[in-house]
């Protein structure tokens, strides 16, 4: 039972699977038991676990309950830094010493899902309630990850939108989803730029910016011009391979030049990379960013 859920059990649950209430307050004593919040405890460690601990303060909220906000953007690999402190949403109002909660009454199905065993929120509802915690760049970030990661499209956290339209932070979400708002995601992208402006070569019209029917990373609509910036990290599954050359066809279909640089054609021999934009972005009429 506690494997199912990161060594994690509930009183409820033994109870239910025959063990009386003098011999839970046995294995509490001698230690078999250890108790995290009311009623929920670890099966005999105490071993480091973000996943346990954040199914603890779930489970100590009730049934129904989703680990979400910035908790559940963690354990979905949108933020990243220090572990944030449990945060759950509840059917029920709750109050438990350490997490903190939100009341939903009823949630929709598309906004429920599990993630490594946890309840958790919906990438795209998680993106929704990490908006107003976030600022422009990071939250940027978190939507990259969360396509990259999850395949979250536009579309998926418009639904959300729609069934919530006043969210706080929703139109500064909704600018970065269009592709309306100009930010750079990465050190790669950010010192791309910088490498253009050394060289007094024009800057894209467009970062980061659905063309055809994926987010683009540069582009020069002028100069029919298309530039992905390729970082292992996020180019290193099928899934994002194949999203890739499906970018690179649709930029011959709309009449683009296409092009991939890599970290070390940014970082650390850009020469041959500058020549080649050279002859692709004859300088002039530079598009500030």
């Amino acid at each position: 039972m506690a494997t199912r859920a990161h060594g994690i059990v509930t009183r409820r649950e033994l109870l239910e699977a025959g063990l009386t209430k003098a011999r839970i307050d046995h294995r509490v004593a001698t230690g078999a038991l250890i108790p995290e919040y009311p009623g929920v405890y670890r099966v005999g460690h105490r071993a480091p676990s973000t996943e346990a601990r954040y199914m603890a303060a779930v489970r100590a909220c009730g049934e129904g309950s989703l680990l979400s906000g910035l908790a559940a953007a963690y354990v979905q690999g949108l933020v990243e830094g220090k572990e944030p402190a449990p945060h759950v949403t509840t059917p029920r109002p709750r109050m438990v010493r350490g997490v903190a909660t939100a009341t939903c009454r009823k949630l929709d199905r598309r906004d429920v899902t599990t993630w490594r065993r946890i309840p958790v929120t919906a990438v795209a509802r998680t993106l929704v309630d990490i908006a107003p915690r976030l600022d422009q760049e990071e939250l940027a970030r978190a939507c990259h990850k969360a396509g990259v990661r999850h395949g979250t499209a536009p579309r998926h956290v418009q639904a959300v939108l729609v069934r919530r339209p006043n969210a706080p932070g929703a139109g500064k979400l909704k600018r970065i989803m269009s592709g309306d708002t100009k930010v750079t995601l990465s050190a790669l992208e950010r010192k791309f730029l910088a490498r253009l402006r050394e060289a007094g070569l024009p800057l894209p019209a467009h970062t980061n910016k659905r063309a055809g029917s994926k987010r683009v990373d540069c582009r020069w609509p002028d100069h029919k011009l298309t530039v992905e910036l390729d970082s292992y990290r996020f180019h290193n599954s099928r899934h994002a391979w194949e999203q890739d050359r499906k970018r690179e066809r649709e930029a011959h279909a709309r009449g683009d030049q296409h092009r991939r640089y890599t970290w070390g054609d940014v970082f650390e021999d850009p020469r041959q990379m500058l020549a080649e934009l050279r002859t692709l972005l004859p300088t002039g009429g530079a598009v500030p960013l």
